[in-house]
């Protein structure tokens, strides 16, 4: 832990969804991202530097998810630090967010924090919403400078591509740029990655409904493009590819339980549950899903008469090896053997 002074800062009762992010209809509108500073080299703009930020992601949030896949896929593990947060079981605790669980003190040994809120309330002492990861924070301030999950994956690709490794793929090149964000921002993000909280923080049937068609309409959208393409703009992992991979490995392991009944499991989509173990096969992927983590059950004692699916047979599921079984998408690529596109 550093010796640096910082600000003292005074904890605040999360937020929960369902109190405060639900609009007339019953429909879940999800809080926007506060600190959104982007990265840049304009006047004011947030400046890409080895050693100067911290990463904070939790293994069970995709939003998070997608910032370590990158993270790793572009090289930066030296470059940008980070550690993981998660709940545990106190519900004292529990009331104010995320805590660093998998430390043996509870703290975090680069900025000896003990709840992510400190890095939220230390920036704005005024802030009021959900104490939420990806958050990035400076460590000469112990701030938290973004928390942008739109957009921090792509600032890894674009800002810190000094900082990349040598043979770093191009997960955003140029000329699709404006093609990725256009999917990402007004397909991915309302149907798919914010389409399942959609359906599970619905306080009405009208809103579940809707959501429910949306992502399983968006699912047949993408299941009919990967009939013949290998990823999502073709041969190579873009960044969208990163984006959608976090949902669908969450969904037959861990969303289902809030849902009512299921129209299809992912794994019932032949070319989606291709792509999927196609993404998996990827280190970079593979080291980044924790998939106990996102099964774990709600009642580890096991004590009452009805007990959750998961919570009785998460831990003797072979996750890995149903993920790693074999797939032909190889032969959907010009470049079956190369799943990046990396250009010197």
């Amino acid at each position: 832990m550093s010796t640096k002074e910082i600000k003292p800062v005074t904890l605040k009762i999360r937020p929960v969804e369902t109190k405060t992010e639900i609009d007339e209809r019953g429909a879940f509108q999800r809080q926007p991202n506060h600190f959104t500073r982007p990265f840049g080299d304009g006047e004011g703009e947030l400046k890409a530097a080895a050693g100067k930020y911290r990463l904070f992601w939790a293994r069970g949030c995709h939003w998070s998810n997608r910032a370590s896949i990158v993270r790793e896929l572009l090289g930066l593990e030296d470059v940008i630090s980070v550690n993981q947060v998660g709940h545990t079981e106190d519900p004292e605790r529990r009331k104010y967010g995320w805590e660093f669980v998998y430390e043996p003190d509870g703290k975090d040994p680069v900025t000896g924090a003990e709840y992510l809120a400190e890095f939220y309330y230390r920036a704005d002492p005024d802030y009021t919403g959900r104490t939420t990861v990806p958050a990035l924070v400076d460590l000469d301030t112990y701030e938290v400078v973004n928390n942008d999950y739109h957009r921090l994956t792509n600032y890894f690709e674009t800002a810190f591509k000094p900082f990349q490794k040598e043979d770093a793929p191009e997960l955003y090149p140029e000329e699709l740029r404006q093609d990725i964000d256009n999917f990402n921002d007004h397909f991915l993000f309302p149907f798919v990655n914010n389409g399942t909280y959609r359906m599970m923080f619905a306080q009405s049937l009208v809103a579940y409904n809707e959501a429910f068609e949306d992502f399983y309409n968006a699912l047949d959208v993408i299941e009919a493009k990967l009939e013949t393409n290998r990823f999502l703009f073709g041969d190579y992992v873009t960044d969208s590819d990163v984006r959608l991979f976090v949902t669908l490995a969450r969904f037959d392991t861990h969303y289902y339980r809030n849902l009512g009944p299921l129209k299809k499991r992912i794994s019932e989509y032949k070319n989606i549950w291709g792509y999927c173990r196609d993404l998996y096969e990827i280190p970079a992927f593979r080291n980044n899903t924790y998939f106990h983590d996102i099964a774990r059950g709600w009642d580890t004692k096991k004590e009452k008469l009805f007990v959750d699916f998961n919570s009785r047979f998460a831990d003797d599921i072979d996750f890995e090896g149903i993920w790693s079984q074999p797939h032909t998408r190889h032969y959907l690529s010009k470049t079956p053997n190369q799943k990046f596109l990396i250009r010197k």
